[in-house]
């Protein structure tokens, strides 16, 4: 994992010369640890802390009739107007917690790139959606579960997949 992160953190600083105008939101749960975890090493890149937010994005997604909605702390401390704002998840899929993320982001405002970071690419979009910086592509049937487990939330780091 500390590769992966050191990968999307150096692509991130790569395509983001002034990082003074970057901003990191995750989306709940693993994303927010990820994007502070991500926006820690840009810090040492940059000079000066990289802000960090977290967006809920229960009530934008197109599949509230198939679970039970449990809703998260929208924390964006900053404003996004104008900024390069880097959407952070864990595991890219399907792509529709992505565009639930997207259309919760333009409640807070507009601003001037959306780019993406996903610790794991697994395929099997369902939306026209691609990760800007990824740290892993792994291969999975879609029925296949990626469990990503990070110290700060379950002890350890891990990515494991589980086969159905």
């Amino acid at each position: 994992m500390r590769e992966s992160l050191a990968k999307i953190s150096r692509e991130i600083a790569e395509r983001n010369r002034d990082l003074s105008l970057v901003a990191l939101i995750g989306l709940p749960t693993r994303g927010v640890t990820l994007a502070e975890r991500i926006a820690a090493i840009l810090a040492q890149t940059a000079g000066h802390e990289i802000p960090v937010g977290q967006i809920d994005i229960t009530f934008h997604r197109d599949d509230l009739e198939l679970r039970r909605p449990i809703p998260h702390v929208t924390n964006v401390p900053f404003d996004i107007n104008g900024r390069t704002i880097i959407l952070v998840d864990d595991v890219l899929f399907t792509g529709r917690s992505v565009r639930a993320a997207l259309d919760s982001l333009n409640d807070l405002g507009r601003p001037e790139f959306v780019q993406l970071a996903a610790l794991i690419d697994r395929g099997h979009r369902r939306l026209p959606i691609a990760a800007d910086f990824i740290g892993r592509t792994v291969k999975t049937d879609f029925n296949d579960d990626v469990a990503v487990r990070m110290k700060e939330i379950d002890g350890a780091d891990s990515v494991e997949v589980h086969h159905s």
